[in-house]
């Protein structure tokens, strides 16, 4: 059974990170994956596109406006999240992986709201011992209130 100071986090949020999608980093980005689609590197294509100008390959979101020192995935309530875990015994972590649900795409421009939030803490009896799964969800907002995405990181700990 997991120690209170571990199950009071679900459903806490993290601080909002913006981050903007700006063009020169989307081209850049899709170079570094190797995607040769003309949407996110040719301008006058992307204007003839259905969506009008360049936009983000999945999974990109830009860059945070604001550093903060940390890598732009790592949060504090990730941090804290997994602080908690180790201090109640669970301090080996693996990433568990994170799956992406897209609902409209990132233009060049586009300023992003991202706002992680503590969905689920399980723990499940294996062979070697208890593990425990934690689900972090970040829900990236446009600068028009329009929901683009939303991404579940899961952290393994035992």
């Amino acid at each position: 059974m997991l120690p209170e100071e571990v199950t009071k986090l679900i459903g806490q949020a993290g601080d909002i990170t913006m981050m903007e999608a700006e063009r020169g980093a989307i081209k850049k980005f899709a170079k570094a994956i190797d995607d040769p689609s003309p949407l996110y590197w040719d301008d006058e294509y992307a204007r003839n596109s259905k969506y009008g100008s360049i936009i983000a390959p999945p999974g990109f979101f830009g860059w945070p406006t604001r550093w903060t020192g940390n890598m732009p995935a790592i949060t504090k309530i990730s941090e804290d999240l997994v602080f908690t875990l180790a201090k109640a015994g669970y301090s080996r972590l693996l990433d568990g992986g994170i799956e992406y649900d897209f609902f409209a795409p990132v233009r060049a421009g586009d300023v992003l709201a991202a706002l992680p939030r503590i969905i689920s803490i399980t723990e499940r009896e294996t062979k070697t011992g208890s593990m425990v799964f934690s689900i972090v969800e970040t829900t990236y907002t446009n600068q028009h209130g329009d929901l683009v995405a939303k991404a579940r990181q899961t952290f393994i700990t035992r």
